[in-house]
């Protein structure tokens, strides 16, 4: 009885690392992105951005600050589901800055009836109050 006690402590101690190992949390958190973007849920998609004013994009039109300017630089920029269109990451490297922070680079992917687009990205994630979110975008 004692062995399957301990057993059964050890799976779950196990299952707890896992959950809060950051590559995974974060690999999860982006496929997560991708779905949303893949539904046309643009409000789902950006839970994985910082919502603060601190928040920074950067893009081919400039640096937008801010989780509510980021939201509404997506609306502007991905008005319909065509110009949406498939989401797909490709993570090339997820790097520890610090145990709270890392640097993910990767290349996105949108399949697209208006012509598909596609490009590298840099983003920084912090583990803020628990959670890992973006708070800097350089997507080119």
């Amino acid at each position: 009885m004692r062995i399957l006690l301990f057993i059964s402590i050890l799976f779950l101690s196990i299952g707890a690392v896992a959950q809060t190992d950051p590559p995974t949390a974060i690999r999860n958190l982006m496929a997560n992105q991708q779905d949303a973007w893949n539904r046309g849920d643009l409000v789902a998609f950006m839970k994985g951005y910082w919502q603060s004013d601190s928040l920074m994009f950067i893009g081919s039109k400039g640096i937008v600050y801010g989780y509510d300017n980021t939201l509404k630089r997506y609306q502007t920029s991905y008005s319909s589901l065509e110009q949406m269109g498939k989401l797909r990451f490709d993570i090339l490297h997820i790097n520890r800055l610090d145990e709270n922070a890392y640097l993910v680079v990767g290349k996105f992917y949108l399949t697209r009836t208006v012509g598909d687009l596609s490009g590298i990205f840099t983003l920084t994630f912090r583990r803020i109050n628990g959670e890992w979110v973006i708070t800097s975008d350089h997507t080119g």
